[in-house]
């Protein structure tokens, strides 16, 4: 951040102190940084709307250890791999896994992949995360590392 633009905002008392509370509970250390955390999420939410923007980020799973779950979430590793960075696996207890799939691509690439996924059949859990490269640089791109 090499440059910064002082901004005034006004808000309500009342939104101001629950913003403050947010802040503290948070750990930032200014209001400032708590806005431009906002920001970014809003950024990032936007960004999920354009179906061809460069993305990044996790898909979480908790799922049921069986081979006819394992098998049908590999197949569609398989089929996807080119949005496949990396994936963690982790045994939580003898009846369940969790696995955390790294993943890049064009947003409507990987929304797809995380919704194939979650929608297996004894997938109990599953989340997408994604975000941007390029937040913080405009002309960024998403680069695939192997």
């Amino acid at each position: 951040m090499d440059k910064v633009t002082r901004i005034g905002v006004s808000l309500e008392p009342e939104l101001l102190e629950d913003f403050d509370n947010l802040v503290k509970k948070k750990g930032y250390t200014t209001r400032s940084e708590g806005i431009r955390d906002l920001i970014r999420a809003a950024l990032v939410e936007e960004l999920w709307s354009d179906s061809e923007a460069s993305v990044v980020g996790t898909i979480t799973l908790v799922f049921d250890h069986s081979p006819t779950v394992q098998d049908r979430l590999m197949e569609l590793q398989h089929h996807h791999h080119a949005n496949i960075s990396s994936t963690v696996h982790i045994h939580i207890s003898m009846e369940q896994c969790l696995e955390v799939l790294v993943v890049w691509g064009k947003a409507k690439e990987v929304q797809a992949l995380a919704d194939e996924i979650i929608a297996v059949k004894g997938v109990l859990y599953g989340k997408l995360t994604m975000t941007s490269a390029s937040l913080d640089r405009p002309h960024a791109h998403v680069h695939r590392h192997r």
